[in-house]
Order: C-alpha cells, then structure tokens, then sequence
C-alpha cells in the first residue's frame, strides 16, 4: 500500500502525492495552481517564454571609477561579481536597459541608444594606456531601443534615438560582474541617458515609464554612487575614517529607498535638500540614477543589500523587487526555492515557485522515500 506524501507551500497550496515506487527513476514534476498533472521527464525542456517570467528586478549599481575593473582586490570587486551571477543565474533576463550617470542628454530629453554594435567610450583621463584599449564584448537591440522610446513617449517624455557607445558608468562595472571569460553576457544592452536636469521627480517618471519592461524579461540596471565627491577624494585618503558626510548621506539614502513603496518618491526627492546633499553630491547625475531606479519598481520594495563608505565615496548597491529565487533544478526543471527535507538516503527534494508566476511546482526524484517537510 502506498503512503501519501503532503506538502503546504506557504498556506497557498496543498499537495498529494502518493509515495514514487524505487522501481520508478525517472523525474516526476507536478504542477499545481491552475492545474495538476504528472509527467515523466525524458528530454531537456525549452527554456520558458519571457512573457510568462516572474517580473525582473531593479538594480542600482554604485559604479566606481573606471580603474575597478582591474582592482580585484578591492571588495566591490567581488560583490559586482556577485551581482552579475544574481542576474545570469537567476534573473536569467532576455535583455538589459540601463541608465548611466555618465550620459545626460537635455534637460526635457531622454536619448535611447539605437545602434546594433556598441563600441566604449573612454570617458575619463590620466588613466594608464590599457584602460584606453580595454575591451568590453557586447551588442544593442535597435528592436528593444523603439520599444523603449515608445514607452517613453508613451508617458509624455520627449525621447530621441541616437547612434551611441556604452560609457564606463556601464562597462566599467559590467566588465566586473560580467566579465567575459567567467561570465559572459550573451544578451543585448541597450543604454538610454538621464535628463541634464537636477529634478529627482522627472526621474522618478522616467523610472515608471520602463517599468512595464520587467514584465517581459528585461532587466533594469541604473548606475551611478550612492556618495560621490571627487573634490575630497585625495584628501579624504588621508584620513582612517569616510567623510561624515558619506556616513550621513548614505545612512540617509538607505532609510528613504527603503520606505514603504507610497512614500519613497517624496523621501528620495527630500534628500536633495538635506545640509549634507551638496557634499555628498557636488553634482547629482549620480545620484539621479537611484531615482530612475525606484520609479522603475512601481510598487515594489527597495532594499540596500551591501554597502561600503569609504572616503568621500559610498559603493552601496541596491536591490528594488523580490530577491532573486534561487534557480535550484532538478531534471533540468528550474524551481524558486530550497525546501529543507528530512529524507531517507543522500537525496534533497526541491520546491518553489516556477518560471510561470502562477504555478507551483514540485520536483522530487525516485528511489527515495518522502516525509513531511518545512519550508526554510
């Protein structure tokens, strides 16, 4: 007689499965939510349509100088690293839009890069020789591009293509997180620039223009600093503490983007009239990014998920939107989340939500014997 296995995720769904007979070894995936089925997996699946994944994540990404994508030593090295395997691991995105501090077009003009082949631009000086012939492998979307202008005009912004390189706000950082001997990018980046404008609302709607994207397997990246003076940057190498305007400013910064989604706008946008704002931003292009960024998460959380002052500058990186699952699989079936298991033998059991939104799914391997369970 077979015994019945139970599983509650979350007090949404409820399972039943009766126990796999050892003689069976093949991968069993059932689905719940919509609807239950059984199905024996004998072939590698096609990975899932776009227009059926989980939204994407925002990410504001405090960039650096161009001289990170050499520093390995440096510890936003290694979590750029990190965030760059968050985003081909699990995100798993079909394209990348992103905004750098380091292009501001007119004050009442957003500009979207519509080229097909993006070359760098070297936008800085006093660098060794090799940082002028540093190569970063990548290509544009003229597609995505008007899909991005339309968006954008969409919402009454005044939005112009144009034929344009990728800035080292975008490869310097992208080189690190997606470098491409151990993490190469192999889908498309499409850059568009921030207004000339020191407005954090126009940002904000500009943000909330693009936000339909990560419904559809785009991902959203804004790069600039959560502290950036490089008017104290020698002098503030002198001293064994950051600035105290870094410290302020970046505490400051954490606490507004991560107010309740209904009131970020007006906190972000209050932080430009805070005594320590001219200090911590001499200028505000990078700082406006995180605007763009939280306008991009409609109503969906900010987190600031590392952080690290350092002199006049703050590398805080920002997350907006759920936590990435983490894309655990097992018969090549991709699964939300680990489900800690008490189990007969060596195997672990997995379960979480699928690549569909609405679906649950629930992924176990034969010959073992199942028991109760808890999610982590």
């Amino acid at each position: 007689m077979s015994s019945v296995f139970q599983v509650s995720f979350r007090g949404f769904f409820r399972v039943s499965l009766p126990t796999v007979s050892p003689s069976f070894r093949s991968t069993i995936i059932v689905w719940a939510g919509r609807n239950i089925s059984t199905t024996r997996q004998t072939s590698r699946p096609s990975r899932p349509s776009f227009s059926n994944m989980a939204r994407t994540p925002v990410y504001f990404l405090s960039h650096g100088g161009p001289n990170i994508m050499y520093d390995t030593e440096h510890p936003a090295y290694k979590k750029l690293q990190e965030i760059g395997k968050e985003i081909t691991e699990k995100v798993r995105p079909k394209a990348i839009v992103v905004f750098s501090a380091h292009w501001q077009a007119e004050p009442n003009t957003v500009e979207v890069n519509t080229a097909e082949m993006n070359p760098l631009i070297y936008d800085y000086y006093g660098f060794p020789s090799h940082y002028y012939e540093h190569k970063f492998p990548n290509v544009g979307n003229k597609a995505l591009a008007e899909t991005v202008l339309q968006r954008l005009r969409n919402a009454g912004i005044n939005a112009q293509g144009v034929k344009r390189g990728l800035d080292h706000g975008v490869f310097a950082p992208f080189t690190v997180a997606f470098n491409p001997q151990t993490n190469p990018l192999s889908i498309p980046i499409v850059q568009a620039s921030l207004f000339d404008s020191d407005d954090p609302d126009q940002h904000y709607k500009l943000g909330q223009a693009v936000e339909s994207l990560r419904d559809e397997g785009v991902q959203i990246i804004a790069s600039g600093m959560a502290v950036h003076n490089l008017r104290d940057m020698f002098a503030a190498m002198n001293r064994p503490t950051p600035m105290p305007y870094t410290l302020s400013f970046d505490k400051a910064l954490k606490e507004a983007v991560e107010q309740k989604p209904e009131d970020r706008q007006t906190a972000l946008a209050e932080l430009l009239k805070r005594s320590d704002a001219r200090r911590a931003h001499p200028s505000f292009e990078h700082l406006l990014p995180i605007h763009i960024a939280a306008g991009a998460a409609g109503k969906d959380p900010g987190k600031q998920f590392w952080t690290l002052p350092q002199g006049s500058m703050s590398w805080a990186q920002y997350r907006f939107g759920a936590s990435p699952y983490r894309a655990h699989t097992l018969g090549s079936i991709p699964c939300a989340s680990r489900i800690k298991i008490g189990v007969e033998g060596l195997c672990f059991f997995i379960v979480g939500y699928a690549r569909t939104r609405n679906d649950l799914c629930i992924c176990y391997s034969s010959p073992f014997q199942l028991v109760p369970l808890r999610p982590t």
